[in-house]
């Protein structure tokens, strides 16, 4: 089932966090010093949704990195229940598919709730100062993905954000899967 997360909430504060990598190396929010703007994506290895765009996400990522934009993605899914999900397959996802931004695994699920993070994949874009200004789509891609040649809606507010401080106002919400919360 699809879910849909809500629409920016402009100017909310980012959220610190301490979580691994694949690795075991902790990481925090501001790990990699001052930047333009910051990218948290809540993403996760067997969700179709993120599976059908991982190529184009990785590709605005970088390029994102490129211009002076801190980027992590974080994954939150029980990996108990979804194995798939668990910290050792997604060291082998990123290695596998180049990733030069943090893979985190957030095993508590406490980051995940305090962004309040509803699907994968949900991204959160700030401006320097750590103030929301962006959490929409990738692009027009849903379970499938859109034309290579699809506006790039992500990159461009991030874009514009570390230019100006400001997101766009007009944005489209992201769809995927639900965040798979632990059973309590």
């Amino acid at each position: 089932m699809a879910v849909s997360p809500p629409v920016c909430d402009f100017d909310a504060l980012w959220h610190e966090f301490l979580l691994p990598d694949g690795d075991g190396r902790v990481w925090s929010l501001t790990d990699s010093g001052q930047a333009k703007a910051t990218l948290v994506m809540f993403i996760c290895n067997h969700c179709p949704y993120v599976r059908s765009i991982l190529d184009h996400i990785v590709r605005d990522a970088h390029e994102l990195m490129d211009h002076g934009i801190r980027v992590y993605a974080i994954s939150a899914n029980d990996a108990d229940a979804y194995p798939e999900d668990s910290p050792e397959k997604m060291r082998q996802l990123a290695e596998n598919h180049g990733f030069r931004f943090p893979y985190l695994h957030d095993a508590s699920q406490q980051v995940a709730r305090a962004y309040g993070a509803e699907c994968t994949p949900d991204f959160f874009g700030y401006n320097s100062q750590g103030r929301l200004q962006y959490r929409g789509r990738l692009d027009a891609s849903g379970r499938q993905a859109a034309a290579p040649d699809a506006r790039r809606d992500l990159y461009l507010a991030m874009m514009q954000i570390a230019e100006t401080g400001q997101g766009p106002r007009a944005q489209t919400a992201s769809m995927g899967c639900s965040i798979k919360w632990k059973v309590a």
